[in-house]
């Protein structure tokens, strides 16, 4: 940024704040205003619509200039960073009435996207993750941890490749990323890709953090640990006393689901619009408390694989679904508890108010109520939970005795100290008590005295307490007892020897009082932080039971039953539904379907009309799966399943413009992530492979896949398809079946059933789909003739095709006239063509090569009545490139 050609004093100040934070935007504090001088001025006035003005604006080189007053300066912050900004506040040091030239200026705190602490009503159900990643050449593996500084939760995990980093990063969501020299710019460039922030420490500050770190003790992990929280020291310069010691996590102890997944089922971002509404999580959210919305969301991200966990929280949620009263008074007692971690984050900041404290005070006052609700349920289930429930008493006895139920915004201006806590607070109160009334009994007495009635006393900050009369009643004041103070326009404001006497008592009480309560708020606030990780391992069981009886309502009102897992391969849903979908359409309208996948069947390819809801059918079992192993109930009449492992889903389609890759190319590259981690223990969702490119190479695909995944994988997969030709492939593969989605013509118009059936469909009906579309009749029209014509010719090609078929049986009659090679051409349905060879065996093998006899004989062996067209086509394109070669 190029610096200003102005010399002041200030001006010098300001660039060399500037110089140490280039990339944000600096909020240099003056008086009662942040100003933004230079480049910062021109852009943060067009970000956040401010009107730009200049300073020495008579001089050669005026400076651009905006500024806000910094009472509101939260909202402009809050703004900038939203928009993947920095911004450094930069605040007065001392009293500028007290400093002796420029006041001294330094920035307090360097607010980041990764860094965010104040949450809005809308994200206090989100978590705001900050990432730090580093890279171990000596054991080729990432060090990865993130926080949310707003709560304290700190993680960390060792990751095998960049692909595994890109994953965590985009399902945490993470706005800002921390790396070192050692990340390649290629990953760097990736997650620039996908808009997230980058910020570098390449040099390790020195901080208390052995407690924060104690748990850690591989040396990739503690590399990206202590580059995180230095990097939070540098950016924060607060106390941050709340941050809880590392918890190392593994990845693979969770049902994987990576981001293209995650995004294809909808789990928390609607597709369409990116909200929440519309997706599972909207479903099953219930909770009445922020920190238990957090935690549900965790659990909906990262569902379990062990069964015994998953079977614990199962009867937790049974307990509670099973009693009514006591899961609705524990709602009612949740709903009057605040966000307990970022309350603790506050103190921790220092940054807490008296209203943050009542807050505390009200959620303490419920936390017996609801320990007294577990006491009824009398179940072992609940213990773990109970034994987290501290009620830590002394800090609810503590503010209740302190802080009043409704204190001021404010802890510098008074009014938040209940009467009765400090006696010399008390004195003071009285001393301004009396001398208030004081004021009031001479206001009275004076006009008696002078007989001018509208004669008042009143306080300003410049003049102090003064006697105002207005000019025509002057007459009648005694010169020789009032000194002249101000003078105003239809008025005169004078004092006396008297009430400056009352006025410097009660100013000193006053002045006295606010200190005396800020020195209490601040020993309160002390108080109460060393008691922080009490307040958070309360949170934490808070947050638990919040999303347990979350699980319990909507199980009761959705009518979702408790799902039994197996140790096989046994996959049986009956009557299973779509939890969203249901909820949109409602109950009624909704038609359950069955899933059913014994270990003889891994595959059902799925064949049907186009919005019949074969998407939905496949989404449906997903859906039913995360919810079983979050530990939830699921929509279904019954469900039996194994525990699986990982979820790939390719569902949808969608360029990424962004890494420069086509529809076809996204497609190839999730069915390869697929492909290359999925086990048998795994679920895959493939919609429609294949689409993207020709005919003949998206079946070809198609079908390679198919078979891939049955004879390599083994994993439980639902396929759906357009192209009919794959469904012969339950003739070959043997743990494959054929089902599809019903549907009917009524008087020229398709029903569709939503019904899944066994076998394949009969047809496609594309145009009758296009008919409920809305196209125009003129057009439909056409389209059956050109699809007449089409299956007339596929026709005409069958008909060809026996008489090669007839041709190739007599290849062995010796009496037929020998022929080396003919070449048939055969029209293909979409207008392609391709040659089949007849070949008759010559007398004399010699004659031929080798590729030619071996061709003869794949010929003689090949039963071409039993192979499918498109078997066929792909052993003459075979036989023909190695005729080629």
């Amino acid at each position: 940024m190029a610096k200003s050609k102005q010399t002041t004093p200030m001006m010098q100040q300001y660039q060399e704040v500037k110089d140490q934070y280039p990339d944000a935007f600096l909020f240099y504090r003056i008086g009662d205003f942040y100003e933004l001088f230079n480049e910062d001025a021109v852009k943060g006035a067009q970000l956040l619509e401010l009107t730009l003005t200049q300073r020495s604006r008579k001089s050669d080189n005026p400076i651009p200039m905006c500024g806000v007053p910094h009472q509101s300066v939260q909202s402009y912050v809050d703004t900038l960073v939203d928009k993947g900004y920095k911004v450094a506040i930069c605040e007065q040091m001392e009293d500028p009435k007290t400093a002796k030239g420029m006041v001294d200026r330094d920035v307090i705190q360097l607010v980041t996207p990764g860094t965010q602490t104040d949450a809005n009503a809308e994200n206090a159900k989100v978590n705001n993750y900050l990432t730090a990643v580093t890279y171990s050449e000596s054991n080729n593996a990432y060090g990865f941890s993130y926080i949310d500084l707003s709560t304290g939760e700190l993680k960390v995990s060792l990751l095998k490749n960049a692909e595994a980093v890109l994953n965590e990063v985009i399902n945490l969501n993470s706005k800002e990323v921390v790396v070192d020299e050692s990340i390649d710019s290629d990953l760097i460039d990736q997650l620039k890709g996908i808009g997230v922030l980058i910020s570098h420490e390449n040099q390790i500050s020195e901080i208390d953090s052995d407690e924060i770190i104690s748990t850690i003790d591989d040396p990739t992990l503690l590399d990206s640990l202590k580059m995180l929280l230095s990097y939070i020291s540098d950016t924060q310069k607060r106390s941050l006393s709340h941050i809880q010691p590392a918890v190392q996590y593994e990845p693979s102890s969770f049902l994987k689901i990576d981001h293209n997944s995650q995004y294809n089922l909808g789990l928390t971002k609607n597709i369409r619009t990116g909200k929440k509404s519309g997706t599972l999580l909207w479903i099953v959210d219930d909770t009445k408390t922020a920190m238990g919305g957090r935690k549900l969301k965790q659990w909906l991200e990262r569902p379990l694989i062990d069964r015994k966990e998953i079977e614990q929280r199962q009867s937790l949620v049974e307990t509670l679904l099973d009693n009514y009263y006591e899961r609705s008074e524990l709602a009612d007692n949740l709903i009057k508890v605040y966000d307990l971690e970022r309350l603790a984050g506050r103190i921790s900041f220092g940054g807490v108010n008296g209203r943050d404290l009542v807050q505390l005070e009200t959620s303490l006052e419920q936390i017996p109520k609801i320990k007294h609700v577990l006491n009824d349920l009398d179940t072992p289930e609940f213990d773990e939970i109970y034994q987290k429930l501290d009620d830590v008493n002394d800090v609810y006895e503590l503010i209740k005795a302190a802080i009043i139920s409704e204190p001021p915004i404010s802890v510098t201006d008074g009014g938040l100290i209940r009467d009765g806590y400090s006696e010399q607070l008390d004195q003071y109160r009285d001393a301004m008590k009396n001398g208030k009334q004081w004021l009031a009994d001479m206001e009275a007495k004076e006009r008696q005295i002078t007989g001018i009635h509208n004669l008042k006393i009143g306080y300003n900050r410049v003049f102090g307490y003064y006697i105002e009369v207005s000019k025509g009643n002057l007459s009648k004041l005694d010169d020789s007892r009032y000194e002249r103070l101000q003078t105003l326009t239809n008025a005169e404001r004078f004092s006396t020897p008297e009430l400056k006497e009352k006025e410097s008592i009660i100013l000193e009480a006053e002045e006295k009082s606010k200190s005396l309560e800020y020195e209490i708020f601040t020993r309160v606030r002390d108080q109460i932080k060393k008691q922080i990780p009490r307040i958070q391992k309360l949170a934490s069981g808070i947050s638990r039971l919040d999303v347990l009886q979350s699980f319990a309502t909507i199980s009761e009102k959705y009518q979702f039953i408790k799902p039994q897992f197996n140790d096989g391969h046994d996959l049986n849903v009956k009557a299973g539904r779509h939890p969203v979908v249901e909820r949109v359409m409602g109950a009624q309208s909704y038609v359950p379907n069955d899933v059913v996948m014994h270990p003889s069947v891994s595959e059902l390819l799925i064949t049907g009309p186009n919005m019949s809801g074969k998407s939905t059918y496949m989404r449906q079992l997903a859906l039913i799966v995360i919810l079983a192993q979050m530990g939830c109930f699921v929509p279904a009449e019954s469900a039996d399943m194994p525990i699986f492992d990982q979820i790939f889903t390719r569902i949808g389609a969608a360029d990424d413009l962004i890494s420069g890759k086509s529809t076809f190319m996204v497609e190839m590259r999730e069915a390869n992530e697929a492909l290359k981690h999925a086990t048998d223990n795994s679920l895959i969702l493939f919609d429609e492979i294949g689409r993207g490119t020709s005919t003949y190479d998206g079946m070809a695909l198609a079908q390679a896949i198919i078979e891939y995944i049955h004879d390599n994988i083994g994993a439980k997969t639902l396929f759906s398809t357009h192209y009919h030709e794959l469904t012969d492939l339950d003739h070959e593969l043997k743990h494959l079946k054929n089902v599809h989605v019903g549907a009917v013509e009524k008087n020229g118009n398709l029903v569709f059933l939503h019904k899944i059936m066994d076998g394949p469909a009969d047809r496609s009906y594309g145009i009758n789909v296009a008919k409920l579309a809305g196209l125009p009749d003129q057009l439909l029209k056409r389209a059956n003739t050109v699809l007449e014509k089409l299956e007339d010719a596929d026709q005409q090609k069958n008909n060809h095709d026996d008489k090669v078929q007839k041709n190739e049986a007599q290849v062995k009659h010796p009496t037929l006239p020998q022929k080396t090679e003919s070449e048939t051409s055969v029209d293909l349905s979409d207008g392609e063509q391709m040659a089949l060879f007849k070949v008759d065996e010559p007398e004399n093998h010699s004659q031929l090569s080798k590729n030619e006899s071996k061709i003869i004989k794949d010929l003689e062996s090949t039963d071409l009545m039993s192979k499918t067209p498109i078997q066929i086509m792909n052993l003459v394109y075979k036989w023909k490139t190695k005729l080629e070669n």
